[in-house]
């Protein structure tokens, strides 16, 4: 018998305080699933990004960052330096999973279902490879991968798509 191909809801990933979490948990939910680092240009898209989920939590809308150290070592904290940070700073909420590859032999298996549902806008030369910290993949509530946005695309610039798939 042929397995079925994996969706979004086939992966789990570690959080930030270790516990495993299952994609599966959102199931129902417009995502915005976006890698993310501390020491980065556009680290202020956190605020964004707590911004939108604060708004809209309740209508059924999640961001999931990733936190990612392979765009110049600008993640390079541990766990708990992560979190104490985005907390501090920004008022980080919304789940943060342990630190993740996304490019590469080393790249979480989400991110090579991402890659593969919207590779961007050079995918066929690229292999769908993230160009940098804070690429974002917006996924319908049935968990289809809907769009991808690069990293110079903030949170706010999303709100009303965000809005509109939330009915």
């Amino acid at each position: 018998m042929i397995a079925p191909a994996p969706t979004l809801y086939s992966f789990s990933a570690p959080l930030l305080d270790g516990r495993v979490a299952s994609l599966a948990e959102f199931r129902g939910r417009v995502l915005l699933i976006v890698n993310t680092a501390s020491r980065c240009g556009f680290t202020r898209q956190y605020a964004g990004l707590e911004a939108i989920y604060r708004a809209c939590a309740g209508r059924g809308f999640t961001v999931l960052g990733f936190p990612c150290n392979q765009f110049g070592g600008q993640e390079p904290g541990s766990a708990a330096e992560i979190g104490s940070f985005c907390a501090r700073n920004y008022g980080v909420s919304f789940p943060l999973f342990a630190k993740i590859e996304v490019n590469g032999p080393g790249a979480h298996p989400l991110y090579r279902f991402l890659k593969r549902a919207k590779p961007g806008r050079w995918g066929a030369l690229t292999r769908g490879r993230i160009p940098w910290n804070f690429t974002k993949f917006l996924a319908a509530r049935n968990g289809d991968i809907l769009a991808r946005y690069g990293p110079r695309t903030t949170p706010e610039q999303l709100a009303a798509k965000i809005d509109c798939l939330l009915g």
